[in-house]
């Protein structure tokens, strides 16, 4: 699964999170609110590895912020359908990259993300009905 993009060092791009709805790997689909999503899919491309975590983030009654969670488990890389201003801005300052347009199920977003399809979240891009 490997993967060439100009823009980051290649470790960086070795593991990237997709929100999820549960726990089926790469046929699970994406939820379409991160901060919401019962799971974070984690694939370490690097490893061809697969991995599922719950989402116990402050959305769902724990402490931590979801990007907080997605960078403690090591990810460089976000995939998602869409996020606001505020998310773009905290995943930046922790020095995740994220891309925004992804749908349907993990492998498919990640064959989006590996061949260009999905854009780079910007403050600007970002939805605006998400003020959080």
């Amino acid at each position: 699964m490997a993967v060439a993009r100009e823009e980051a060092a290649p470790g960086d791009l070795m593991k990237i999170c997709i929100p999820t709805e549960g726990d089926r790997g790469a046929d699970e689909l994406i939820c379409p609110h991160f901060g919401r999503a019962p799971t974070f899919t984690i694939v370490d491309l690097e490893k061809d590895e697969l991995k599922v975590i719950p989402n116990n983030g402050s959305h769902m009654g724990g402490s931590l912020l979801p990007p907080e969670i997605i960078k403690g488990a090591g990810a460089g890389v976000m995939l998602v359908g869409g996020l606001g201003p505020k998310a773009v801005d905290l995943f930046q300052d922790l020095n995740i990259e994220v891309f925004v347009g992804a749908s349907g199920t993990v492998a498919e977003t990640i064959e989006a993300w590996k061949s260009g399809e999905l854009a780079r979240a910007t403050r600007d891009a970002a939805c605006q009905e998400h003020q959080h």
